[in-house]
């Protein structure tokens, strides 16, 4: 009892800072221990997860996969990290030629950059450490710095999270790591490249995989170089290319235009490395595999649907990139439009890449353009009660423009013009400098028709929170525990820590660079779909720059704009934050 209790206390600050939209504040009730070791899979099933990649069980006449359904008590042997790789290849293949040579190269221009020494590198290294790269790979760095792979090391060591047991793990994956220097517009510099490329073993046979951690302003000048010098002409070419994707409409069918030119839409992998989030690509397992959700997802029975990102600090100093973008370009344009795409559409034909982005273009095009009127800019100022960075405002970043304009928070609700979400408000919430980091979907459920409990009853919520502390969870009424009869609201929680103990959750970049490697498109952004998204938000984008005007102040660490919350309220988002989980047994 005690020790639940102060567990149930530490969630309880965790999940309650700067509480909003109604999120419950403690877990669903006593025994959750209990459960767990319930329901918990059998340790031999426990091994494979806690690689945390395994998803789906594999049939075949394989004894140890056979094993996976026979009782515990029965002596078991134990998958090998071959197995669990075999297993996941199987499944995010899909049919597609893994190994169409069995040497691979990955590429990374930009090498020398942040997003490659704190992303890139580590996730490499992350999967070469589990066993999930194919056995013969390479990895070559390119950018225009004069640097060695001793370099490289040193940059990335801090973001690597290796440990001393793996030290001569680590060694022996910069030892197959190399970097050559040159430049991103000259032809010359990437022959060079080529000819590095190709004095690997099997270099000239081998399946290349070439990363663009640059920025967009090179982006032509590089993948011309790559077409017409770098290819493998027997293995297999793909080309990841990062956010943002454009400015506006104009600019990014420029780029798609120029790309596809280039390459074919096969070959093109346009990484939003939010779709490789753990509960983002669980919103078509929950949707889709669970017959519950079905005749409730719909205009019929949700009120309206909440998409948020929240984070807790400013700019720090990089102000002068954010300004050029702002809020809306870098989070609410794709991150939360690919979480409401996943929300809304409908049943794909197939788990098949092409099937589900058909589904998600759907959607898109069913969507207006964002009205003025339907949005809230604001950009936050310093709190002279905060410490550090929580004194300073977005204008006081040395590195943004003085007098800029450019919104730090916006809030904008959508509606989605079909039979099934006629009439349905979701609503777009992202900022920075915020009260709390959060990235949740919030579906809240209309009101229950003939009410006998004197208005007592709150609106029913579906709620996936993509971050921090992963879980899905829903707040329904249930009677107050005792000699009571009044409804209380509650919750039924799947938080992933304390259900899935010990299983480690893959990085996003980890799960979509994976899937580069077997070919599934499915978590990358189609060029029909990337162009709807910009038809969405281009003239509203036009609009705020064209008239400069100024956003709603609001201070660091806080909600927000008050505005926002008034926005969604006019929607029909009823919040009564009135939530309080009570221990009964201090009734």
């Amino acid at each position: 009892m005690g020790s639940r209790a102060s567990v149930r206390g530490e969630r309880l600050g965790e999940r309650t800072q700067g509480e909003e939209a109604g999120e419950p504040m403690g877990e669903s009730g006593e025994g959750v221990e209990e459960v767990t070791r319930m329901y918990a899979p059998s340790p031999l099933e426990m091994g494979p997860l806690r690689q945390g990649y395994l998803s789906l069980p594999v049939e075949s006449g394989n004894n140890k996969a056979a094993n996976m359904s026979r009782s515990p008590r029965q002596p078991q042997e134990e998958l090998t990290q071959a197995d669990i790789c075999g297993m996941l290849r199987e499944e995010l293949c899909q049919g597609n030629d893994f190994l169409k040579s069995y040497t691979h190269i990955f590429i990374i221009l930009g090498a020398s950059g942040d997003l490659a020494k704190k992303k890139i590198y580590p996730t490499i290294w992350w999967l070469y450490r589990d066993g999930l790269l194919p056995d013969d790979t390479y990895v070559v760095g390119y950018a225009r710095s004069q640097l060695t792979v001793a370099d490289i090391r040193k940059q990335s060591q801090p973001y690597l999270k290796a440990t001393p047991e793996e030290e001569q793990k680590l060694n022996d994956f910069f030892a197959r790591n190399s970097y050559i220097s040159g430049k991103y517009d000259d032809q010359a510099s990437f022959e060079r490249l080529n000819a590095h490329l190709n004095a690997l073993h099997n270099g000239d046979k081998a399946n290349r995989l070439f990363y663009l951690a640059l920025p967009p302003s090179v982006y032509e000048h590089v993948t011309a170089n790559i077409r017409h010098t770098c290819m493998s002409t027997v293995g297999w070419n793909r080309v990841i290319v990062e956010k943002p994707f454009g400015k506006d409409l104009e600019s990014s069918n420029k780029l798609s235009n120029h790309i596809s030119g280039l390459f074919r839409e096969d070959q093109i992998y346009r990484i939003d490395h939010y779709l490789g989030k753990e509960m983002v690509q669980n919103l078509m397992v929950l949707r889709f595999g669970n017959r519950i959700f079905g005749p409730i997802w719909n205009r019929d029975n949700v009120a309206c649907v909440i998409l948020t990102f929240k984070e807790p600090f400013g700019t720090e100093g990089r102000g002068g990139y954010f300004d050029e973008f702002g809020i809306i370009r870098d989070v609410m344009q794709n991150h939360l439009l690919q979480m409401l795409c996943l929300v809304a559409m409908e049943k794909p034909a197939s788990t098949n890449s092409d099937d589900v982005r058909d589904e998600k273009v759907k959607v898109l095009k069913c969507i207006s353009e964002a009205k003025p009127e339907n949005v809230v800019l604001g950009q936050y100022v310093g709190d002279p009660s905060g410490q550090g960075e929580a004194q300073k405002g977005y204008l006081d970043d040395p590195t943004v423009p003085a007098g800029s304009t450019t919104p730090t928070f916006a809030a904008a609700v959508l509606y989605v013009d079909n039979e099934r979400w006629d009439g349905v408000p979701f609503v777009l919430r992202c900022g920075k400098a915020l009260n709390e980091r959060k990235a949740e979907v919030r579906l809240q459920f209309r009101e229950v028709p003939g009410d006998i409990f004197q208005r007592q009853c709150k609106r029913n919520e579906l709620v996936i929170r993509v971050q921090p502390n992963e879980a899905v969870y829903t707040k329904m009424m249930t009677k107050k525990p005792g000699m009571f009869f009044n409804p209380e609201e509650s919750e039924l929680d799947l938080t992933y820590g304390n259900r899935y103990k010990g299983v480690k959750l893959p990085d996003a970049y980890e799960r979509l660079i994976l899937d580069v490697f077997c070919g599934s498109q499915m978590h990358f952004v189609r060029s029909d779909e990337l162009r709807e998204a910009w038809r969405i938000f281009t003239p509203l984008l036009h609009k705020i720059e064209t008239e400069k005007s100024k956003p709603i102040s609001y201070r660091y660490g806080s909600r927000g704009p008050k505005e926002a919350d008034e926005l969604m309220k006019e929607v029909g988002f009823q919040y009564e934050g009135t939530y309080r989980w009570v221990n009964p047994h201090k009734l």
